[in-house]
């Protein structure tokens, strides 16, 4: 598909998605790496029970709250 016709189905709303080589698409900045921590029992008994109340997972709602506070503390 040439770049102009690809350009006018984007602008168009249509959908582009089949031709593009997901295969090798990144997200800069994501690479994941695992770590192990280990946190008090009340700490896990309250995570999970805020983590049901929203609907998602322990380990979701951990990531998001460190990097909400992680961004609090760059934009300070």
């Amino acid at each position: 598909m040439k770049a102009k016709k690809f350009d006018a189905d984007f602008d168009n709303g249509k959908d582009v998605t089949a031709a593009l080589d997901q295969s090798k698409a990144r997200r800069p900045q994501q690479k994941q790496r695992r770590v192990n921590v280990d946190f008090p029992d009340w700490m896990i008994e309250s995570l999970d029970r805020e983590a049901s109340r929203l609907g998602v997972t322990r380990q979701s709602i951990i990531k998001v709250w460190l990097a909400e506070r992680l961004e609090q503390q760059t934009s300070k």
